[in-house]
């Protein structure tokens, strides 16, 4: 097995040997979020023509929950290893840096596209959904997950303590997550909400994913895709220099 095998292996085993917290918990919240807001607004609210609420809010809530749980595992496994001192074991093998970063974002899309599949068979059990073009749907979750997973492992590499990755969390992920149209459709907000909403890379995202499941979005899943793509290549940059630099890595 080499290096990069083993790291990844690593990370893999690290959120699986706890897969009740990482990824039966964050089921159990997207299921408890359905319930609550489908029995609000369910009846009260067509977000596209002949599209339930309920329906509407199921493929929002896989996503939101690849994106969060990607993120989360890339930056909690790096800020656990720089605070406890065992980084060290993990940098002095001869792994490139392109092995070390690729290791940590795959595990992390592994955990995002597993608590996502996770999400979508628990949902479906009490929503009707029907799948318009299930390639738009993996090539979304699929660039989503890699984006969180690299933006996780730039958070992870800049914060010195768990207070500082909770801060981006917070003020960062949560907001950006919230406030993509995972409940709802842009076009239901004021013209300035909209224009605001646009550029939030997580909106193209969850708009594109939606869009597999009904064959409607708000905007074009192309140009969705794309600007996916161009966030995660722009992140991977700033990522891959961190990593090359050592970057709060060493020393």
């Amino acid at each position: 097995m080499t290096g990069w095998q083993t790291l990844f292996k690593k990370e893999i085993l690290r959120f699986w040997k706890v897969s009740f917290q990482t990824v039966l918990a964050p089921v159990v919240t997207a299921l408890l979020y359905l319930m609550i807001f489908s029995h609000v607004l369910d009846g009260k609210v067509e977000p596209y023509p002949g599209v339930s609420y309920a329906a509407f809010l199921v493929p929002g809530l896989v996503m939101m929950s690849v994106l969060q749980n990607a993120f989360a595992n890339s930056s909690s496994s790096l800020i656990q290893s720089k605070i406890t001192g065992n980084l060290v074991f993990v940098l002095l093998p001869p792994l490139s840096h392109l092995e070390f970063f690729s290791a940590y974002v795959l595990a992390s899309m592994a955990r995002g596209i597993a608590v996502g599949l996770g999400v979508l068979l628990v949902t479906v059990a009490f929503v009707g959904l029907h799948v318009y073009n299930p390639v738009w749907i993996l090539v979304h979750a699929l660039v989503g997950s890699a984006l969180l997973g690299t933006m996780g492992v730039i958070a992870g590499i800049w914060a010195e303590k768990f207070d500082q990755l909770a801060a981006f969390q917070n003020f960062i992920i949560m907001p950006a997550t919230f406030l993509s149209g995972v409940f709802y459709s842009i076009h239901s907000l004021p013209a300035v909400w909209q224009t605001v909403s646009h550029f939030n890379p997580f909106f193209y995202l969850i708009d594109g994913f939606r869009y597999g499941f009904f064959g409607v979005s708000d905007v074009s899943p192309w140009f969705s895709l794309a600007i996916g793509l161009s966030a995660w290549a722009v992140l991977t940059v700033i990522a891959m220099r961190m990593v090359t630099s050592g970057y709060k890595l060493r020393g």
